[in-house]
C-alpha cells in the first residue's frame, strides 16, 4: 500500500473519510442511469478497495438503489445532507466501493482513467484525446494497470 492518502467528505463535513492509497482504476460513466442518479452529465467513480476507505467522522446512511444490471447498488449517504459518498455493487458487493471523486477534498487529483458508456454520453460532451473511451463496459486486463488488477485478485482471494 502507498504511502500517499487522500481525504473527502459531504457538503455539511459531517461525514470525512480518508483514501489509504490510489484508487484500482477511475472511470467516467456516461451511462443514463448514472446521468439521472446524479443530475448530471455523468458519474465520476474512483474503484478502491474498501478497507482502504477509513471513516474519519460521522456514519453514513446505505441506501438500496436499483442499477440498470437488475442487481442493484448500495449508494452511501451522509444522513444529514444526503450527499452520495461511494457505492457498492453485486459484483464486487462490499470489498470495492465506488468511491465519488467530486466528494474529494482536491477531485483533480483523479481524472478518468476510461470514459465508458459513451454510446449515450451527451451530445455536447466532448472527450479528450489519449484517454480510452468506449460504447458501453470495458474488459479490465485490457484496461486496468498490471499492479491494480493484482490488487484485485489479492482482495478476491482473502475473501
Amino acid at each position: 500500500m502507498s504511502n500517499e492518502t487522500f481525504e473527502g467528505g459531504c457538503t455539511c463535513r459531517h461525514v470525512r473519510y480518508r483514501m489509504l492509497s490510489r484508487p484500482l482504476f477511475v472511470h467516467c460513466c456516461h451511462c443514463r442511469w448514472c446521468q439521472r442518479e446524479t443530475g448530471a452529465s455523468f458519474a465520476l467513480n474512483a474503484m478502491i478497495e474498501a478497507d482502504r476507505v477509513e471513516l474519519l467522522s460521522g456514519q453514513v446512511e446505505v441506501v438500496d438503489t436499483p442499477s440498470n444490471s437488475g442487481k442493484g447498488q448500495k449508494i452511501a449517504r451522509c444522513p444529514r445532507c444526503r450527499v452520495a459518498l461511494w457505492s457498492n455493487y453485486a459484483g464486487m458487493g462490499g470489498l470495492v466501493h465506488f468511491l465519488r471523486v467530486g466528494a474529494l477534498d482536491d477531485p483533480d487529483a483523479f481524472p478518468p482513467d476510461i470514459h465508458i458508456f459513451t454510446a449515450s454520453k451527451q451530445p455536447w460532451v466532448v472527450l479528450p484525446e489519449g484517454v480510452p473511451a468506449v460504447p458501453e463496459y470495458y474488459d479490465r486486463k485490457l484496461h486496468w494497470p498490471k499492479a491494480s488488477l493484482e490488487r484485485r485478485e489479492r482482495l478476491l482471494a482473502k475473501n
